[in-house]
């Protein structure tokens, strides 16, 4: 049975590439359905592709190659809930190595312009602490990477 709710992403020319990076990159995601236009369009030509039906980690998403006129920015993102800095790693390189960009916090974009939070469930655990000192500790730990260091958190977490 089809989702009621699907999460669109607009790209310029490019929704087919972004997909099928996303279905290589992270577990339980897939390209599904390539759909072409029927006619010419403002951004396209009759025939090029117009919709691709994906999956990312299970949530199903369509990319519209609309053109030019809209851009992604940091107001949307896929926050991805790591085990370790061997998946943090894995996941943050793929992107930031495949044309993207690093930033502050965890977060990266990928070469589309969208955005990615890539989160070590122990950055969360210690943010969410019900003890405020051990809560600022691992957020001011945070505030001070880029990619999220779990071993840095760790400590953080601690007191050390």
């Amino acid at each position: 049975m089809p989702s009621k709710n699907t999460i669109c992403l607009w790209y310029d020319g490019t929704a087919e590439d972004a997909a099928r990076f996303y279905a290589a990159t992270f577990p339980d995601s897939s390209v599904g359905a390539v759909h072409r236009a029927p006619t010419d369009y403002p951004s396209g030509k009759a025939g090029s592709v117009l919709l691709v039906e994906f999956m990312v980690m299970g949530l199903p998403c369509v990319g519209l190659n609309g053109g030019p006129a809209f851009k992604h920015n940091e107001a949307f993102s896929f926050q991805v809930s790591t085990e370790d800095q061997a998946e943090t790693d894995r996941l943050w390189n793929a992107i930031v190595g495949n044309g993207g960009q690093e930033s502050e916090c965890g977060w990266c974009k990928d070469r589309w312009g969208v955005s990615w939070q890539i989160t070590p469930r122990v950055l969360m655990e210690g943010i969410a602490s019900r003890d405020a000192a051990t809560a600022q500790r691992v957020f001011t730990a945070m505030m001070g990477m880029k990619k999220i260091d779990v071993a840095g958190i760790e400590k953080a977490l601690k007191g050390d």
